[in-house]
């Protein structure tokens, strides 16, 4: 579920640029539509706090408020998504095309920039600040909020700094129409008129040849694009699928955005003119039960389950089987006690307060049980056991990523002694086997997302800039949206899945190999001077 809302959310923001788009080149102009759909984000950002505060409503208040939040969110930062960067590109003159170049390089550094610095204070902020009683997830949606709107103010204060292209009319409308207009001719006229260079030029009876040259223009880029996706649909199980490994493994850290920023100057200076001297780039199942047993007793215990042979070996006192027991069939009643998933397990005869790692457990006297409480991983070596007449200090040792474990506490002479049982055995696949696919990964985006940006802006005509940027970025949202498919339609094993999307991005990298290697570059600008205008 969680993967299907990260997808569905991420889809949702980059499906939003087109309506960006059309509002940038056909209505406010770039400029503004930045302005206006910033503070659509900011709102979505307060209005996402405000569902966060336990005291707003119930259940369902506090739902409707988070949806409603996550949608403004996405129009927002969808919205000005192609306009930021096609509004940065529009600030260069046609001769500094290395200078827009390395804009675009920054501009992508930037972004990655802040998503290093969320992902490292917003944790700080909702779990190491309480308020409410609890993590403070107000502030943390709050934070972004009151800071988008500080970078909005010192946006609007350089105004007067900014080259501002003006909007050119619906022209979007007038894209779809003149599509249309020649589909529908040429449907009617083909079988009569002599053939056309181009199935476009079928509108030439109603539209000026300049937009039909300009829809072309647009179109080969569009082609070029439809393979894309699925470099996305790799890329962005970053934060689900790849996030999901890592809490398996025995650290988790960020990677992607810092490795963006090492790689971006490295790819810049280094990789790419060294790649021009050479020409070689034009620019547990649900039937199943898991069952442990636990021996509390003083004596050894040899269990046995009618039609069953699950635990061949005797139980030693205070330990526990050797091994995790997969059966489809359970004994309706047993003649001994097991426990599940239990964190404490109190064999004194009182009640005992334990204090572990910021967490309080109440444990009950004779075998009382506590649930079970996530602890950061550490040694703990003096953890406070107190009971209504004594303190004693206990030593729990290592409490390691990803294990689970039930500590039972007796009475000895000296006081109490500690059995610690390893339920769940501790992550023991280092984290560092990401580190190469996240390097790998990166250094792909940094050739892949830069690229793409500036190849965007510079094969669109003037007036359709932010329209094919929203082309560039609908292709996240559609890879985003082939992994809501597999996750949730094809119910593969996640390596099955790595696996999958591995061989679909060979086989779609040589489709575009292909496809790319038929495309005409065109100077949109040595164009616009040489044709004729747009009614013309």
């Amino acid at each position: 579920l969680s993967t299907a809302i990260y997808h569905a959310f991420s889809s949702l923001c980059y499906f939003t640029p087109v309506l960006g788009a059309i509002i940038a080149d056909s209505w406010l102009g770039k400029f503004k539509t930045i302005i206006y759909l910033s503070i659509v984000y900011v709102i979505g950002h307060v209005i996402k706090s405000i569902g966060a505060i336990p005291s707003v409503g119930d259940n369902t208040v506090h739902i409707v408020l988070s949806m409603a939040g996550l949608v403004l969110i996405a129009l927002g930062t969808g919205g000005i998504k192609p306009c930021v960067s096609a509004f940065g590109g529009d600030q260069f003159e046609d001769k500094h095309t290395e200078e827009r170049r390395k804009f675009f390089s920054i501009f992508y550094m930037s972004i990655n920039a802040g998503s290093v610095l969320s992902t490292l204070i917003t944790p700080i902020l909702r779990g190491d600040v309480k308020c409410f009683g609890n993590d403070c997830y107000a502030l943390a949606f709050g934070v972004p909020a009151v800071l988008m709107m500080i970078s909005l103010v010192v946006f609007i204060a350089g105004s007067g700094l900014y080259k501002k292209s003006p909007p050119e009319g619906n022209i979007l409308l007038s894209v779809c129409g003149c599509i249309g207009f020649a589909v529908k001719n040429r449907w009617k006229r083909s079988k009569h008129d002599p053939k056309r260079d181009h199935w476009l030029n079928w509108a030439e009876e109603k539209y000026p040849k300049r937009l039909i040259e300009e829809i072309k223009m647009v179109l080969r880029v569009l082609v070029l694009y439809i393979p894309l996706p699925m470099f996305w649909a790799l890329f962005d199980q970053q934060g689900s699928r790849w996030t999901l490994q890592a809490t398996r493994m025995n650290l988790n850290i960020l990677l992607n955005a810092f490795l963006i920023l090492v790689f971006v100057p490295i790819f810049d200076m280094g990789v790419y003119p060294l790649i021009g001297l050479f020409n070689f780039l034009k620019k547990q199942p649900l039937w199943e039960s898991l069952l442990q047993v636990f021996n509390l007793m003083e004596n050894e215990v040899k269990v046995q389950i009618p039609g069953n042979d699950l635990f061949p070996d005797a139980i030693s006192s205070y330990e526990v089987s050797k091994r995790y027991i997969h059966s489809t069939v359970l004994p309706q009643s047993l003649s001994f006690v097991f426990f599940f998933s239990a964190r404490f397990i109190n064999g004194h005869n009182e009640g005992l307060n334990i204090s572990v790692g910021g967490q309080e457990f109440e444990v009950a006297p004779a075998y009382g049980i506590t649930p079970n409480k996530s602890i950061a991983r550490g040694e703990y070596r003096e953890v406070k056991c107190i009971s209504s007449q004594m303190e004693y200090i206990i030593d729990l040792g290592l409490l390691d990523f990803g294990a689970s474990y039930s500590v039972i506490l007796k009475t000895n002479l000296q006081g109490i002694e500690v059995f610690k049982m390893e339920d769940v055995h501790a992550n023991n696949v280092s984290i560092a086997w990401q580190v190469p696919q996240y390097a790998l990964i990166t250094a792909g985006e940094v050739m892949f997302s830069i690229t793409g940006l500036e190849f965007s802006y510079s094969q669109a005509p003037a007036n359709m800039k932010s329209v094919l940027q929203a082309g560039w970025l609908m292709t996240v949202a559609f890879g985003n949206v082939i992994v809501l498919i597999v996750a949730e339609g094809a119910e593969l094993q996640q390596w099955a899945e790595f696996v999958l999307f591995a061989a679909l991005l060979v086989a779609v990298c040589i489709i575009f190999s292909i496809i790319a290697y038929f495309y005409t570059y065109v100077n949109p600008k040595q164009w616009d001077r040489n044709s004729p205008g747009i009614n013309g």
